[in-house]
């Protein structure tokens, strides 16, 4: 297992959820921390409780900004030098029936989730393969596995970032690029009240199965491990994991226990 201390991070959606915590968690190992995501204030109260605030560097950052992600990622990189570690977490899910969601809900969902997360990728990927070392860290979902009602579009593109991902360790492992997909089940963030809705609008209310998830710095410690252990996947949750086993062994089971459940 290589050990993640002291590595220079980089991590998307730092402000809230799991990239704040995971920040809180990389900070206890020494790293250099890079935090990003659109608003600074938030990113500034993150910084200021970090274990160690002076190895913590801000840098704001709109994933819909597509052309702009080469001018961040040369800004990112002078800031401690080097990054070993891009983790790509930023992106919003959704709460909304296919027929009654707008088709520009569709589209940011993609954007945000996708192809911003693309675009930052390919940004940082010359800088890796010149290094002959990397580490793309990219958060999708148990939903980036099989579909749940009210997350069509959401699904479609955490089923996209796996497919990209996937071909990206096949092409770049000869450069020294690893590729690790993290696959959260339920977890206590604020993911369902940012949700959009069916006119894009956000949710605002949170929903019992993500209040009762895994407590997000467990969360954090669990994803760190398998960072280390440089897994290509890593499943982390309770019960919906199953989820996983069902869809690939029986998957028409799995249709009939996702319309049982009262999950939204």
């Amino acid at each position: 297992m290589a050990s993640i201390t002291g590595k220079t991070v980089w991590i998307t959606g730092a402000s809230s959820g799991i990239g704040e915590a995971l920040a809180y968690e990389l900070g206890k190992k020494g790293c250099n921390i890079i935090l990003s995501a659109r608003k600074e204030t938030d990113l500034l109260r993150v910084k200021s409780k970090s274990p160690y605030p002076e190895k913590v560097e801000i840098l704001t950052l709109d994933l819909m900004d597509f052309k702009g992600m080469p001018a961040k990622t040369k800004e990112a990189v002078g800031l401690f030098g080097p990054i070993d570690i891009l983790v790509n977490n930023a992106g919003v899910s959704q709460r909304s029936l296919i027929v009654e969601t707008d088709f520009n809900v569709f589209e940011k969902l993609m954007d945000v989730n996708y192809l911003g997360t693309i675009a930052l990728t390919k940004a940082i990927l010359p800088y890796f393969i010149n290094e002959k070392n990397g580490h793309f860290v990219t958060v999708t979902s148990l939903m980036g596995r099989f579909g749940s009602p009210f997350r069509s579009g959401y699904c479609a593109a955490k089923h996209a970032l796996h497919g990209f991902f996937d071909v990206l360790r096949m092409e770049h492992q000869k450069d020294g690029i690893l590729v690790t997909l993290i696959c959260p089940g339920f977890v206590q963030t604020n993911v369902a009240k940012n949700a959009l809705t069916a006119d894009g609008s956000q949710q605002r209310n949170n929903d019992v199965a993500t209040e009762k998830g895994l407590p997000v710095a467990l969360f954090a410690t669990k994803m760190i491990r398998a960072i280390e252990n440089k897994k290509y996947e890593a499943y982390i949750g309770r019960r919906e994991l199953m989820g996983i086993y069902l869809k690939r062994f029986f998957p028409k089971l799995l249709h009939k226990v996702v319309l049982r459940s009262t999950v939204r």
